[in-house]
């Protein structure tokens, strides 16, 4: 198989700048060596012990498509070093939130694995899972363009099984050399600190505009599958490639994929930021009330399974997690159902401690050679070393098998077992009912490897962007504007204007109107020339199943709508109005211009659950206003009420309103359309509130 060297893209001309005043700082050169490597005039590029690196962009390879060597002293180095940049948080994934629950196998794969768990139908099997987004800290807000974590850990008669991933079907980079180099180009820049849970800034698009092989998720990233509307309402991928094997030594890929029951749904940019002012607990709050409430969030998983002879046909390599298998080229089959149904009973104890490893397999569950997942066996690992103070990590309740763990591991940091005789080792003589190894325990896949080593990637991993345009090309309209303006927002932020440059150039080889649509917005004249490839864009049939709009459920559960009244309003109407809610299956929340109560016009009270100003409409998926004209001319002068319906509409929703609620539609600068509907009309309003009103998108704001 053909193999190339891959290497980061050119960088760009370098730009003089004026030198600050140094004088008094610390000598940058640290080490004994005292001078800096030098070759033609650049400073090389070391190990943390001096030694010149050759190659930064690949670990090290049985062969291009091989498994990643333990030799690799400088992945290792690297991966270990970034593991403990930080104590005791989290470095990426450090905001969190997750829940118990339980998995139930609907559909069994006994042909191709012998993990107890994909085989014993009805068998249901204790789980927890965690939430998080990527690259802000604990104290961030819920709410930020971001990549969301979906981790998932299973208690199985076998043993752990962690499968950990995100809320996208792919990764940024190829090779876990770079995920260091990833992640400290989006987090905080660290001479200034900021932006805190932000991509919008230079080193983060500076590293991007280099490394071509994040155009793909780029796509995703500036999709609206980084604004969930819910945690409940979004999908998580395992990303890479593993493999089942079945009783008789036969391997089988697959792909796991989870789906929501309440299905898809996103925010809109702006309300993103403006949810974070409001609420920056937003997400972490909707889980933990519908979950009090017996809402419990479910989601089907699913498998996409195929053998060595259906990876060699695709066009693509299925080793490279840049990339994703379309649904209409190897169909999901669901196999069974997770229901979280249980908050933790100490957020630090449980949420805070619980520790994935991705090597965490039961047996009949194996490892690919995708090199991101090859790394990250070593670093999940690594980190909870750091992190949680030891090697008796696994001892915390949270993170605990509910299985009997048997072996000759002793002591350490935190030890809270007291194993007893005079046997830590094996085999042994001495302890006839100690513990052994067993033919039903864990066993690799035997695959030949064969080849030469070294660090090379494979000419299969080349193509950066054919996913990327099949991705734009799959979306609504609306979503590909969104992508559009979210690129335009992002390096509006940049100052360094050879970066906007360069993202440009790449958008060009995804698709040209895209890039032109970007290229206006951000005031160029002219184009730059299209990126360098040496593997241009194929066209590849679109994939509806990678939409959010087109695969929305037609249904308003696991919604919340938001009804603001006040003293005198229509007790008729909004009681009528609340049934029909929660008929739908969606929750209502009473919004008044105080808290307490509210006396309705045949003088039943009514209780409050938020005041106005704290309680904005972007908390909700629709609004209904009911007000007695003399509360209306009130409320004209309150700018709250103003923005609640203004900030509606602006977010696309459906507004019911009657009479009085009619007179703010009008302040508000309101123009009716489909979406906003008389309060009367209830099958109206549920009809409208089951979506986005997204043909008036383009009355309300101006996008590229």
């Amino acid at each position: 198989m053909a193999t190339k060297k891959s290497t980061a893209a050119s960088l760009p001309t370098k730009v003089a700048a004026a030198k600050p005043d140094r004088s008094g700082e610390l000598p940058t050169d640290v080490g004994n060596g005292g001078e800096l490597h030098q070759h033609d005039g650049v400073t090389a590029l070391t190990t943390n012990h001096g030694v010149a690196i050759g190659d930064d962009q690949n670990s090290l390879r049985a062969h291009p498509r091989g498994p990643t060597l333990l030799e690799d002293f400088i992945l290792r180095e690297k991966i270990t070093h970034f593991d403990h940049e930080r104590i005791p948080e989290r470095i990426v994934h450090a905001r969190g939130t997750a829940a118990h629950g339980v998995f139930e196998l609907t559909a069994s794969l006994e042909k191709y694995t012998t993990a107890k768990i994909l085989t014993e139908v009805g068998e249901q099997t204790p789980l927890f899972t965690r939430f998080s987004t990527v690259a802000g800290g604990a104290g961030s807000s819920d709410t930020p363009r971001d990549v969301r974590g979906f981790a998932v850990k299973m208690y199985t008669k076998e043993g752990n099984w962690d499968l950990v991933g995100n809320n996208i079907p792919v990764f940024f980079i190829q090779d876990a050399i770079k995920f260091p180099d990833l992640i400290h180009a989006v987090k905080m820049e660290p001479d200034r600190g900021f932006p805190q849970a932000a991509s919008a800034h230079d080193t983060f698009w500076d590293f991007i505009s280099l490394t071509p092989e994040s155009m793909h998720m780029i796509m995703w990233a500036m999709s609206d599958r980084t604004l969930p509307r819910s945690l409940r309402m979004m999908e998580g991928f395992g990303i890479h490639t593993f493999r089942l094997l079945n009783a008789k030594g036969e391997s089988t890929f697959v792909k796991f994929h989870w789906r929501p029951s309440l299905g898809l749904q996103s925010t809109l940019w702006d309300e993103a930021v403006k949810i974070a002012g409001a609420d920056p607990d937003f997400h972490r709050r909707d889980m933990f009330e519908n979950i009090s409430a017996g809402n419990f969030p479910a989601w089907d998983l699913a498998v996409q399974l195929f053998t060595e002879d259906d990876a060699a046909a695709f066009p693509f390599d299925h080793l490279d997690s840049t990339k994703l298998i379309p649904e209409e080229l190897v169909p999901l089959k669901v196999i069974g159902r997770m229901t979280l149904n249980r908050w933790p009973n100490n957020f630090f104890a449980e949420t805070e401690q619980v520790a994935f490893c991705p090597t965490h397999l039961p047996p009949g569950i194996d490892f690919s050679n995708d090199p991101l997942l090859q790394g990250r066996l070593h670093s999940y690992l690594d980190t909870q070393l750091s992190r949680l103070g030891g090697t008796n990590f696994h001892q915390i309740p949270i993170n605990a098998a509910k299985v009997p763990v048997n072996n000759n591991q002793r002591d350490g940091h935190m030890q809270m077992n007291q194993p007893v005789g005079r046997v830590a080792y094996e085999p042994n003589s001495l302890m006839v009912d100690g513990p052994r190894e067993t033919a039903k325990g864990f066993r690799s896949v035997a695959a030949e490897e064969g080849g030469t080593r070294g660090r090379i990637r494979s000419e299969t991993f080349a193509d950066h962007y054919s996913q990327a345009r099949q991705f734009f090309l799959s979306q609504t309209a609306p979503e590909q504007t969104h992508i559009a303006a979210a690129l335009v927002f992002e390096l509006s932020k940049v100052e360094h204007p050879h970066i906007r440059a360069a993202m440009v150039a790449h958008l060009r080889q995804i698709d040209e109107t895209l890039a032109q649509r970007v290229g206006s917005a951000l005031g160029m004249k002219t184009l730059p020339a299209p990126a360098p490839t040496g593997t241009p864009a194929e066209a590849r049939p679109p994939s509806p199943a990678l939409q959010i709009i087109g695969n929305m459920k037609d249904t308003l559960e696991g919604r919340a709508v938001g009804v603001l009244v006040a003293d005198g309003s229509d007790a008729a109407l909004v009681n009528d109005l609340l049934g029909a809610i929660s008929k739908a299956g969606a929750a209502f929340k009473i919004i008044a211009p105080h808290v307490g109560e509210v006396m309705l016009s045949d003088k039943s009270a009514l209780q409050v659950d938020g005041q106005l100003a704290g309680t904005p409409s972007i908390m909700f998926d629709a609004v209904a206003i009911i007000v007695s004209s003399a509360q209306a001319a009130v409320l004209l002068k309150e700018a709250a009420a103003i923005d609640f319906v203004r900030d509606a509409f602006g977010h696309l929703k459906a507004i019911a309103h009657d009479a009085g609620g009619q007179a703010l539609l009008e302040k508000a600068g309101v123009e009716p359309d489909a979406g906003v509907v008389s309060a009367a009309d209830k099958a109206a309003f549920i009809a409208a509130a089951k979506t986005r009103q997204w043909e008036r998108e383009a009355k309300v704001r101006n996008l590229p």
